[in-house]
């Protein structure tokens, strides 16, 4: 060997030994970015059986390989209908492989799906639990592990839409009942400047309370109850004091009164909303005020103007996760789960549109019953027409997206869902004594979908879908049929149309009854009391800014004095709920 390649090879190794030095003096900067960026997948498993643990440490990088053997054997379970066994092996997975996505959508499904029908419907908070159990496991753990997985977004918005929002559990009402129960004191009144207060309040207890009025508030709280520390708990205690007081001292909610009104209690009190919002629910509020310019229902008075979105509805949170999946996973083109989360954007908004209006009341039988707030309370949801342009305008843009896509079959199927939703739209309208909107879109119908069957007036198109409908009924056809038909009644006795109103009066007892007789058995479909839907017809009638006032007044005043035995009906279905909504407030 030359002196040449000696003087080469030492200083090969020389500058590898230097390049070892510098890689292993940044080791330890690269494990602690590892750890904060949640990069590492190797923590210890709790609860695990001593082979189990074992086999991870000293299989170590075939891990992956244990992982394989519990999915298949989870899977067996679950086919098996061992729900509990196959939900304990996915936990293990989920420690195993945090990056897996896959297992986390099994996990929730299965404890959402699965464990929670397999408790008795007679004991719905326990089912209850295991489908909050479900949702708060992607959005809590799957999702902040998983932050680029469009599917887990898309998992979490269906079990809003699909579990809570829709009929298929006997005790989906419940279900309705509790999460609008839960996120409605953290709503206040809802508005475009709420929303916008909430947005601007701070995010950290350590922010607001730099504030010394606020921090004047927080050490009155401390002084009058020790529980009011300023904690991690702080927030929660002090929303739990604004709703239940008697969980505390009474001298804590004087202070309460003491500060009522100051700029301190108001800032601490939206401070505290945002951040249960943010911290519990996961919930962005400035994103919330996005959705609801985007997609809240128009204001009659303005069309051009966007209300608020009913966050008490299962459907708001479905559009809030599938809307934050598309924008921070979604790659703007086809994939099959970004195509489905789009899809769940555009039923949620449709189903906002079928029964998008909620009321909540509790019955006068519950206040003598040893029956809690949560099991006694009733929800009600009502159509809520200002969504049509809110749905069309997404829908629209949905198909836009996918128009130019080469799998035709996704534009075909959204194209499908569409033309379903605007027969059902002209229908609703013309049924809701609307024809100039419902006229608006049979014409959108004829111009985007030729049909033949379409080249009738819209009289002839609305009557021959009635037929068609009564055919086939579901639940929310039937509340929709119903109410519009009411709904249509009140419109015609209005204009001294007397023989039309009362066909439609007919009509919508005819209906009802005709679906009771092909469901009298399913209370799980049952529809609402005949009263109730005619009474929230009514309210539906009086408070579409559409009709002019002297048009929704001169109504009440003919019911009044021609039909009073109606009239003592509406007006005490009207007492009732008013009587019980205060109780339950």
């Amino acid at each position: 060997m030359s002196y040449r390649d000696v003087l080469i090879l030492c200083v090969c190794i020389v500058v590898a030994a230097g390049l070892l030095i510098v890689a292993a003096s940044q080791l330890d900067y690269i494990n602690s970015q590892r750890h904060k960026m949640k990069l590492v997948a190797n923590e210890p498993l709790e609860n695990a059986p001593p082979s189990l643990a074992f086999a991870t440490v000293a299989m170590g990088a075939f891990r992956g390989l244990v992982v394989d053997v519990l999915w298949i054997r989870a899977d067996e379970l679950k086919n098996k209908g061992q729900f509990f066994d196959a939900k304990q092996l996915a936990e293990w997975i989920t420690f195993l492989q945090p990056r897996f996505a896959k297992v986390w959508e099994f996990h929730s499904w299965n404890m959402a799906y699965n464990i929670s029908v397999a408790m008795p419907a007679s004991q719905p908070q326990q089912r209850w639990r295991w489908v909050k159990n479900g949702y708060e496991l992607l959005r809590d753990r799957g999702i902040p592990l998983n932050p680029n997985s469009i599917l887990l977004y898309r998992q979490l918005a269906w079990i809003f839409q699909s579990k809570i929002g829709a009929v298929t559990d006997d005790t989906h009402k419940y279900y309705k009942l509790q999460l609008a129960l839960a996120i409605e004191p953290l709503l206040g009144p809802a508005n475009k400047e709420y929303f916008e207060a909430l947005t601007k309040a701070p995010a950290k207890l350590e922010e607001i309370i730099k504030d010394s009025n606020v921090a004047s508030l927080i050490e009155a709280l401390a002084s009058a109850d020790e529980s009011f520390g300023i904690d991690d708990k702080l927030v929660s205690k002090y929303l739990a004091l604004r709703q239940k007081p008697g969980r505390f001292k009474p001298t804590a909610f004087k202070v309460i009164d003491n500060f009522r009104g100051s700029k301190a209690l108001e800032k601490f009190d939206t401070f505290a909303k945002a951040y249960q919002l943010r911290n519990v629910w996961k919930l962005e509020p400035a994103l919330m005020n996005d959705l609801n310019h985007k997609y809240g229902p128009i204001d009659w008075t303005d069309p051009n103007k966007h209300l608020s979105l009913d966050w008490r509805h299962p459907d708001s949170h479905a559009i809030y996760w599938a809307v934050k999946g598309l924008e921070v996973a979604g790659k703007k083109e086809y994939s099959i789960d970004e195509t489905n989360t789009d899809r769940i954007v555009a039923h949620s908004l449709q189903n906002l549109f079928r029964h998008g209006k909620i009321y909540i009341y509790k019955p006068v039988t519950a206040e003598s019953s040893n029956e809690s707030p949560a099991t006694s309370d009733e929800i009600f949801l009502r159509p809520d027409l200002r969504m049509f342009v809110t749905y069309n305008e997404a829908m629209l843009a949905i198909l836009n997206k996918y128009k130019d896509i080469a799998r035709q079959g996704v534009y075909e199927s959204l194209t499908n869902g569409h033309r379903s939703m605007l027969i059902n739209a002209v229908l609703v309208f013309y049924q809701g004594g609307l024809q100039p909107q419902a006229l608006k879109i049979f014409n959108q119908l004829r111009k985007m979908y030729p049909r033949k069957e379409y080249n009738v007036s819209l009289v002839q198109f609305a009557r021959n879908r009635l037929i068609d409908e009564l055919k086939s009924m579901h639940i929310y056809d039937a509340k929709e049929m119903v109410t519009m038909l009411f709904r249509e009644s009140y419109f015609r006795y209005a204009m001294h149309d007397d023989d039309e109103a009362f066909g439609r009066e007919k009509l919508a007892k005819e209906v009802y009854r005709h679906y009771q007789s092909m469901y009298s058995d399913d209370q799980r479909i049952d529809l609402p009391d005949i009263k109730l839907l005619r009474y929230f017809a009514l309210v539906d009638f009086l408070e579409d800014w559409q009709y002019p006032p002297n048009l929704r007044r001169n109504l009440l005043g003919r019911i009044r004095l021609e039909r009073p035995k109606l009239a003592e009906q509406l007006e005490q279905q009207e007492r009732k709920l008013l009587e019980e909504s205060e109780k339950s407030k």
